[in-house]
């Protein structure tokens, strides 16, 4: 596995943990509140979450990459 792969997976793994956690925790506390078993609920969002994330991420992030890259320089 060359470098540049290695560094994808690793952002992803990264990002999914920050940007999950982050988004799973606000909307549990706007639609349920601190509420008994509040944090058991979280995590077992978070780690749904997560799952279904890393996947997005490793196959969406490099073409959504790609079209940004054309947009800025303008290649279309």
């Amino acid at each position: 596995m060359n470098i540049q792969m290695k560094r994808r997976i690793a952002f992803a793994l990264v990002m999914g943990v920050v940007t999950t956690g982050i988004i799973s925790f606000t909307l549990l506390l706007i639609n349920l509140g601190f509420v008994h078993g509040f944090a058991a609920t979280w995590l077992r969002s978070w780690a749904v979450a997560y799952v279904i994330v890393i996947p997005a991420i490793l196959v969406i992030g490099p073409v959504l990459q790609a079209r940004i890259d054309r947009i800025i320089t303008g290649a279309e």
